[in-house]
């Protein structure tokens, strides 16, 4: 690694732990109603969302009405988009005229929106309209992001209620979550990404004569549009739906070296600051840190593996006589460094902004994204959700840990009991079972062959990442494989839909069950899960899980095509 990207590298890491507990804190005082520094100017807007929407502020909801409201949300939510992307075509701020979107390609896309996974089998500059990328795409980045926020919120205090079935009220978290938390970062964001020069306007497409023009081609258009007011939403809420095709690599999302550093920050921010949150409202800030701790150990592990993999670059291509780490697929501007950095962090979040095309990655670095996506993206992972995932590996990890050593195993004062342990399975193993149904199934319809564009091991890898993107509420793609067809918009929507809202479903129960159990107070036999040895025992677990679920799939994938380059 160069003296460049050690420094991008160590700085990016040091910036981000010193954002985590300032704005962990802030989040933490934002869910309980606590004064903050943005207090007297979003308090009264707050205050007016709740009088027109009629929402009781101090009324608490039990899970399954929680549930029912978030669940209610997203539903009109996405029966708006539908609607919004069929009928785009009469709708203003369309100065191309964009067309509407066949209905396959809508219901997948108004799905994807609305389950934070923002896969995109369209490219935006050519298929969505102004209206539909401010109105229906951004609007969408907002209230997604909040709800995924509001469910780890209701699983935290799960954990630190006692004897009580209520679980706060969904309006209320999703408002602040939008107004106090969001809103604010976002603007301050797109001006700082328009700084760098990405574009915000809505203009026509600009045609521009070449300076090398040939006989067929004598001008390029160029795609205007709102692009930095979604940029720092995609990345802030680990949406990832682009607004160009070529998504975080266009030079109009992402022009510098300073606006990909800003970007991935973006990814990584809420996610690390939701794990000292989640220690502070628990009471035991030493628990956010242990698993925060065993999130920077997957991810620095990821990035060391793909920057080695890469660095090492093709020997197929070195036979050609071109020397050195695989840079096709990247931007020159970023480095191997940015490029790597930006690969674990969209990929271990549920963010699906690439500034690489992982189908160029080499085998082993194309995997590295591949795991992470599998893993459940526990490492660090979606906006809320990626804690609450991981807080179900805790479970799960506390529970074989108690076995072991012949206890009843607890988790701050909770007894961890049978019931517990069936829904933290449900959600870890969702994704896992429809990824791995669908990719089957797609390797056996000849329609869905036909849309691979390479055969063999890379064509598996291929299909394999599409459905552990989607289930996993990813969105990004390895590229050749042509998913706009009405087999690949039908079932990846599936698996969208069910990697979303089973596993949110699942932890809302766990909250309420954990809310209801009395408490219980360490002894000399309570194991310590604030401590390195259980950090590191958590980190096994995660690894063995991923590993005994999907080793058969990457080894007919990734490592086979590994071995073929080598050999």
């Amino acid at each position: 690694m160069s003296a460049y990207d050690l420094t991008e590298t160590v700085l990016f890491f040091a910036v981000l732990l010193a954002f985590t507990k300032p704005f962990g804190a802030f989040m933490a005082r934002v869910y309980q109603g606590e004064r903050t520094i943005l207090s007297p100017l979003i308090a009264p807007c707050e205050t007016l969302v709740y009088r027109l929407c009629g929402v009781d502020r101090n009324e608490e909801m039990e899970w399954k009405r929680y549930a029912g409201a978030m669940l209610l949300f997203n539903g009109v939510l996405f029966a708006g988009l539908f609607a919004m992307l069929m009928l785009q075509h009469l709708l203003p701020l369309n100065p191309q005229k964009m067309p509407p979107f066949p209905w396959p390609l809508a219901l997948n896309t108004a799905i994807s929106f609305v389950t934070n996974t923002n896969w995109q089998a369209y490219a935006g500059e050519q298929a969505a309209s102004y209206f539909t990328q401010m109105a229906g795409i951004t609007v969408h980045n907002f209230v997604s992001t909040a709800t995924g926020m509001a469910v780890v919120v209701a699983l935290i205090r799960g954990f630190a209620r006692r004897t009580t079935s209520a679980l706060g009220n969904f309006w209320v978290d999703l408002t602040r979550g939008i107004l106090h938390i969001l809103l604010p970062l976002s603007l301050v964001a797109a001006i700082v990404l328009v700084s760098q020069g990405v574009i915000q306007n809505v203009a026509p497409y600009r045609s521009v004569p070449l300076v090398q023009a040939t006989d067929n081609v004598q001008e390029v258009t160029i795609p205007m549009g709102p692009v930095a007011s979604q940029e720092a939403i995609k990345e802030l809420g680990t949406n990832g739906g682009g607004f160009f095709n070529a998504n975080s690599a266009h030079p109009y999302e992402n022009p510098t070296p300073l606006s990909n550093f800003v970007e991935i920050l973006l990814i990584l921010l809420i996610p690390a600051g939701l794990t000292h949150t989640f220690g502070l409202l628990v009471g035991n800030p030493r628990q956010g840190w242990g698993i925060l701790a065993a999130m920077l150990v997957l991810l620095i592990l990821s990035f060391g593996i793909l920057q080695w993999a890469e660095s090492d670059g093709n020997p197929l291509v070195a036979g050609l006589g071109v020397q050195g780490a695989n840079l096709e697929g990247k931007e020159v501007r970023f480095g191997l460094a940015g490029s790597s950095l930006f690969t674990v962090a969209t990929t271990g979040t549920s963010c699906g902004a690439v500034n690489t095309m992982h189908d160029s990655l080499t085998p082993l670095g194309g995997m590295v994204p591949l795991m992470l996506l599998l893993s459940g993206e526990v490492v660090f992972g979606g906006v809320g959700s990626g804690l609450y995932t991981m807080l179900a590996f805790v479970v799960i990890a506390v529970f074989v840990a108690g076995l072991m050593i012949g206890r009843t195993p607890e988790y701050l004062g909770k007894k961890i009991e049978v019931r517990e342990m069936w829904l933290s399975i449900v959600t870890i193993l969702t994704a896992g079972v429809v990824v791995l149904i669908g990719s089957g199934v797609a390797l056996l319809v000849p329609s869905a062959v036909a849309s691979m564009a390479n055969p063999g091991a890379h064509g598996l890898s291929e299909v394999l990442y599409a459905f552990a993107s989607t289930a996993n509420n990813n969105g990004s793609a390895f590229a050749g494989l042509n998913a706009n067809t009405l087999f690949y918009n039908l079932l990846l929507a599936v698996a969208m839909l069910l990697g979303r809202y089973v596993p949110a479903v699942a932890i809302l129960a766990l909250a309420g069950s954990l809310a209801e159990k009395k408490y219980v107070p360490p002894s000399l036999g309570t194991l310590p899960t604030d401590k390195a040895p259980f950090v590191v025992w958590l980190v096994l677990v995660i690894l063995i899980v991923g590993a005994l679920t999907f080793f058969p799939a990457l080894a007919m994938g990734p490592i086979v095509e590994q071995l073929i380059m080598i050999r």
